[in-house]
């Protein structure tokens, strides 16, 4: 599925390229108990311990329900048991240690409108090199990836709606080290190595 799980949601200020893009041209290795397949709807039903791998990629649930359009798209409805979340994790282009991992009840994608979207107890992690640059969570979390807007809702039915709580965003602070303090000296610049042969 090209661009799989589109999320760089959680870095609203910088919603570039998230995913491994050679995902998309790889296979899909899928683990599981139980399959019934029905040729004539193109529906896949898979349950038991899902486990699904495509070059970075990975989902994890209970149930997933896989469908290929006549041209080849394909959705997947990834969905857990009570009381359980789906969840998937995938590398992001630009570095070699970026990461994008989410949970939910409930987790659709279409290939064809590249939209995913995450029900009840959604929450979606951006990682770089093992640590929390960002997260969001929330009832209702989507995101186009074509158009890369991401929507976060109070409601498991994409609306917010008063008094069914509030969303979190946590952004990580980028820099690892403090400014200075008002009206301190900056720090001096090491002085420059004289040149071979003169003192």
């Amino acid at each position: 599925m090209k661009k799989y799980l589109a999320v760089a949601i959680l870095s609203l200020a910088s919603l570039s390229a998230w995913a491994e893009r050679a995902d998309s041209l790889k296979q899909a290795i899928i683990k599981f108990d139980t399959l019934d397949v029905d040729e004539v709807n193109q529906t896949r039903i898979l349950t038991g311990n899902v486990v699904l791998t495509r070059g970075t990629l990975t989902l994890k649930s209970d149930k997933a329900v896989l469908k290929e359009s006549p041209e080849g798209y394909m959705s997947v409805v990834l969905t857990a048991n009570a009381g359980k979340t789906a969840s998937f994790r995938q590398k992001r282009d630009g570095g070699p240690d970026l990461w994008v991992e989410g949970q939910a009840e409930r987790i659709e994608y279409d290939e064809r409108t590249e939209i995913v979207k995450l029900f009840s107890n959604a929450i979606v992690r951006q990682l770089e090199n093992g640590r929390l640059s960002s997260e969001v969570d929330g009832a209702f979390i989507s995101y186009d990836n074509r158009t890369e807007v991401a929507n976060v809702r109070n409601d498991a039915s994409g609306q917010t709606k008063p008094g069914q709580g509030r969303n979190t965003l946590i952004i990580a602070p980028r820099r690892t080290t403090a400014p200075a303090a008002p009206g301190a000296p900056a720090a001096a610049a090491p002085a420059a190595a004289a040149p071979a042969g003169k003192q």
